[in-house]
């Protein structure tokens, strides 16, 4: 069997992957049938199980480090069928010691209760474990060799897969880091308007209280600075510009970067959470909410990323 494989592994590691895939490759090789199929979701490690036909528990650990090289993150279920070899002869032992046995125990019979004698070869084959059947051993060596060149079909299946909806996943981030991008803008734009309107809602209270009599313009001008100094979010949205500049860069890498992603989106979600509780203003706080929900799906998409 001559499979032409599409990705090598230098090229499989090059793309953003999702951690969800499938691929299946069924072919002769070895004079035997084989199937290999190979499906992964999402999990914080690698997680590897293999279900093969009896006698073939061998190639589990094969399979792993084969697998290993390609996977780097995810559940894996490998299911491998292997059909008999074709025109393998069977090898038929006799049991003589039992054989004897069910002889001597059938005379001794026919003498004590006196009836007629009728052992034939017939009647002993068809005891239990006079007459055994068994294959040759296998060549272990040349098994994984077939086994080997299904799995590399079913793999390249699968990274293709798990490429694709890598991409998805890398697009809908990247739109939504975009989202965020703007609502920050809207906060930097709206902050610094929120201490102007502090310091002429406290003249007016000011003037209401004092009821004409002149206003400490200094006291007016230190409150205001108090305030600009408890809302002030600059440094926060700094930081979170820095952190999507830094989701862009992750995204672009050759690299698994499914947990460096992770706790980005932590320090993301951190610095919303600060800003979130420095603004006093209703329509800043409408603004948190946006991006804290921007923050929660990007969460949610990046868990699948390998």
């Amino acid at each position: 069997m001559n499979i032409i494989i599409s990705h090598n592994r230098n090229e499989m590691i090059k793309m953003i992957k999702s951690m969800t895939g499938f691929g299946r490759f069924e072919g002769t090789a070895g004079g035997r049938t084989i199937s290999v199929e190979i499906k992964t979701v999402n999990h914080r490690f690698l997680d590897f199980t293999c279900k093969t036909n009896r006698g073939y528990g061998f190639l589990e650990e094969r399979l792993k480090g084969f697998i290993s090289d390609y996977i780097a993150r995810g559940k894996v279920d490998v299911f491998v069928g292997v059909s008999e070899e074709e025109n393998t002869e069977s090898i038929v032992e006799i049991n003589h010691s039992l054989a004897a046995g069910y002889v001597n125990a059938l005379h001794e019979l026919a003498q004590k209760y006196n009836i007629r004698e009728d052992i034939s070869v017939s009647l002993l084959s068809r005891y239990n474990d006079v007459l055994t059947v068994r294959k040759p051993p296998e060549d272990e060596e040349q098994v994984w060799l077939s086994v080997k060149e299904c799995a590399e079909k079913a793999v390249s299946g699968l990274i293709a897969m798990r490429e694709k909806e890598g991409e998805k996943l890398k697009d809908d981030v990247l739109s939504r880091c975009d989202v965020i991008l703007s609502l920050v803008e809207s906060v930097e734009e709206r902050s610094p308007k929120t201490v102007e309107e502090y310091r002429q809602k406290l003249v007016l209270r000011m003037q209401e209280i004092l009821n004409g009599v002149e206003i400490d313009e200094q006291r007016i001008l230190t409150e205001a600075a108090i305030f600009a100094d408890k809302t002030a979010v600059a440094e926060e949205t700094i930081r979170l510009r820095s952190h999507i500049a830094q989701m862009h860069e992750m995204l672009e890498s050759d690299a698994p970067i499914g947990r460096k992603l992770d706790f980005i989106v932590q320090e993301m979600n951190r610095e919303a959470n600060t800003i979130g509780s420095k603004v006093s203003d209703a329509e800043l706080a409408h603004v948190v909410v946006d991006i804290k929900g921007e923050i929660e799906k990007i969460r949610e998409q990046i868990q699948n990323i390998e």
